[in-house]
């Protein structure tokens, strides 16, 4: 039988690889990187993408350590973020169901000032902004990541266990941004937007029922010692 803590890095993992790979949305955001770096060479790119991957990785994995206990520094409870995060994940997913061109679109005007970048001199600032915040990992990915950090289990053990599940989730996310964008301009010819948009309405699909079960956890903590008290 599996420890607990073996059995809280898992649901992490699983947790956050679906929640992150959804918002991040790795071969959508690869189709319009191959339009806005057009006109640099593979080379560029591809030393982009390793900058970005990295960069990617620290943003995603300080909201997913800090960003909880930086709110319950404010007294805000965890059932609180709990039920705020869950919503805010399960309001992101629904715009990425409903309207994902909506989300392209955006995308797109927040990656355009690379297209009049200077040219190699610019390529650390660029990789960093606009194309790790807000093109890649975003206010979205942002409040995903603080989500799934309020999403702890109890325990040290647990909590430690989902803490390193989670994180190797983002890292699988970056490195799955670095070898998309590193390969853009062959995603583009193989899938093409039709394809990759089925892809991300499945994967949003994924993130509306993971920010649901926050939300359900959340609810849990703050009715359960209610419902018990008057039972009592």
């Amino acid at each position: 039988m599996p420890v607990p803590g073996a059995e809280a890095a898992l649901q992490g993992f699983v947790l956050a690889l679906s929640a992150l790979f959804s918002i991040v949305n790795p071969l959508g955001a690869a189709l319009i990187f191959a339009q806005v770096t057009a006109n640099r060479s593979h080379g560029e790119r591809v030393m982009l993408a390793r900058r970005i991957g990295l960069y990617a990785a620290i943003v995603m994995l300080v909201s997913l350590w800090v960003g909880a206990s930086v709110l319950s520094f404010f007294g805000i409870s965890l059932a609180a973020l709990r039920i705020a995060g869950g919503l805010v994940v399960a309001a992101q997913a629904w715009t990425l169901l409903a309207a994902p061109e909506e989300r392209e679109a955006r995308k797109a005007a927040q990656a355009e000032p690379v297209q009049d970048a200077p040219e190699p001199g610019s390529l650390d600032e660029i990789a960093f902004f606009p194309l790790t915040l807000p093109f890649t990992t975003g206010p979205g990915t942002i409040s995903v990541a603080i989500a799934l950090g309020a999403g702890r289990p109890e325990g040290e053990a647990a909590r430690l266990g989902y803490f390193a599940g989670a994180s190797a989730a983002s890292l699988v996310i970056a490195v799955l941004v670095l070898l998309a964008y590193a390969s853009a301009d062959r995603l583009v010819a193989r899938l093409g937007h039709a394809r990759v948009r089925v892809l991300g309405r499945l994967a949003a699909f994924l993130l509306l029922c993971v920010g649901t079960q926050i939300t359900v956890t959340g609810v849990v903590d703050v009715l359960g010692p209610l419902l018990a008290g008057r039972r009592g």
